[in-house]
């Protein structure tokens, strides 16, 4: 597998949305925290606030553990108002992932070593790189109301990051 590889591979490939992370594969890979992208990880960019059950599910993942958003996203007022639908109290806006600075400061919020936190995204170049290139635990979600084979630029963007991540020896093989 080429360099390129390496960071792109996740650690985890869910296969589903971010609700098939449940708090039995979070203690199998002993995670103490998580990272989590916003745009398409949690909220449809269609929908202007979580779905009941994503906000049910993360009650449940922060009654076990730390969570901070860390979204590229520019939109203060989205993202502010989705972390306080949430609960979320820390929270990261314009983060240019797969930059590292904000993902480092929501680490140093967590006060917890690298390998510990996940960080959770939709997106092999931008979520996964930037967890891989801070030595985070990766976790590759499909987007929130993902419709395969749908013709959306979002959804070609992805498939194009995919089609060359494998081209580079990643391996999506996907916990069922």
């Amino acid at each position: 597998m080429t360099s390129w590889g390496r960071l792109l591979q996740p650690d985890l490939a869910l296969g589903g949305s971010i609700l098939r992370l449940t708090p039995e594969l979070i203690a199998q890979h002993q995670l103490k925290g998580l990272i989590l992208d916003v745009d398409e990880t949690l909220v449809s960019f269609k929908q202007s606030q979580p779905l009941e059950d994503v906000c049910q599910w993360l009650q449940q993942i922060q009654a076990l553990i730390p969570v901070v958003l860390v979204s590229n996203n520019l939109s203060y007022s989205r993202i502010s108002r989705i972390a306080n639908t949430l609960g979320v109290a820390s929270y990261y806006i314009a983060a240019g992932k797969p930059s590292r600075r904000k993902l480092k400061e929501a680490v140093d919020d967590m006060q917890l070593p690298h390998h510990e936190i996940a960080m959770v995204g939709d997106r092999l170049f931008t979520d996964v790189l930037g967890g891989n290139r801070l030595g985070l635990f990766t976790v590759l979600v499909e987007p929130m109301g993902s419709t395969k084979g749908s013709h959306s630029p979002k959804e070609c963007l992805r498939n194009a990051e995919i089609w060359l991540s494998k081209r580079l020896g990643v391996v999506l093989t996907t916990t069922d």
